[in-house]
């Protein structure tokens, strides 16, 4: 499933959002990938934990509770580390620098929208 996401203020912070939702597609992750796009991203739900193992490229990390609030923002996460959250329910994860050029910060809101519908 592809969608949107905003932040609170209707800026996007994710233009092409895959949503993993399923076992298989939240195991796959980006494995395989050479990269992410400016823009591009996959969020990971359920998930209070990443790992890159076996990745190619780094990525910043978004940490977000039930509500999609972000908790923390783990810039440059670089292959073959893992990253945590206590309470965190779901995971951005977004090409390195993409965070910080969508001015992602804790307490952000975030809303996806999938087909014309908001989730």
């Amino acid at each position: 499933m592809q969608g949107l996401l905003r932040d609170e203020n209707d800026a996007i912070v994710c233009e092409t959002c895959t949503v993993a939702r399923d076992p298989f597609t939240r195991m796959r992750g980006l494995l395989g990938r050479r990269g992410l796009a400016q823009g591009e991203g996959i969020l990971l739900q359920p998930a209070g934990s990443i790992h890159t193992f076996f990745m190619r490229f780094a990525i910043d990390v978004v940490f977000l509770d039930a509500e999609r609030r972000v908790l923390r923002v783990v810039p440059d996460v670089r292959p073959w580390r893992t990253a945590a959250v206590r309470k965190a329910r779901a995971v951005l994860e977004l090409a390195a620098g993409e965070a910080a050029r969508v001015g992602m910060k804790p307490g952000t809101m975030l809303r996806l929208e999938v087909d014309d519908e908001r989730a």
